[in-house]
């Protein structure tokens, strides 16, 4: 996908939960979040020249620290960030800069998605298409979450999850296979 399709998709997924375009462009720190993480992210992958890549980053960093304090949102541009993202609520979201997020995901306000374990198992989440993630939920580890999750509030996710799976608690367990659909 080209940036401008990506921009285009989360701004279709902000539109269906409401909003003009107004409101969504001036007024949704989320999606200024997102619309910062896109553009910072497209040139974290085209340049791979050394001295070029400093320079992004002089440009760029100030622009995300800014949008990071205003927002409460931290995306660096190196996470990998499927189409159709979509922050729910303001503030208190940290995600690793080794990050993957599948298509049409998500997230609510003070979630974590950071490194955990010892040896080979530490790492950083793996998170894949149409997964839901409550409000202020820790996602950490070498763990890989399934298609179609859906991770209630206030969970400690440590142990991998399979698709199609309800997840909640601390630490979090398995209590329904009905997924996401309908949450997302």
């Amino acid at each position: 996908m080209t940036l401008f399709a990506y921009i285009k998709s989360d701004y279709k997924k902000y539109k269906k939960y409401g909003g003009n375009f107004f409101i969504i462009v001036l007024f949704t720190q989320g999606f200024w979040a997102i619309f910062q993480y896109r553009i910072a992210s497209f040139f974290y992958k085209k340049i791979k020249i050394q001295p070029f890549k400093i320079l992004m980053q002089l440009f760029f960093l100030p622009w995300q620290k800014t949008i990071e304090i205003v927002t409460g949102i931290s995306i660096p541009a190196s996470a990998q960030i499927g189409k159709s993202f979509y922050i729910g609520h303001f503030g208190g979201i940290i995600l690793n800069a080794k990050t993957i997020i599948g298509d049409n995901c998500n997230i609510s306000q003070g979630v974590t998605i950071g490194v955990s374990g010892i040896d080979e198992n530490r790492g950083v989440p793996i998170i894949g298409d149409n997964v839901y993630i409550g409000v202020n939920s820790v996602l950490a580890g070498k763990i890989t979450i399934g298609n179609n999750v859906l991770i209630g509030a206030c969970s400690l996710v440590n142990k991998s999850l399979p698709d199609y799976s309800i997840a909640g608690g601390v630490p979090a367990k398995i209590i329904s296979d009905k997924g996401s659909i309908g949450y997302i």
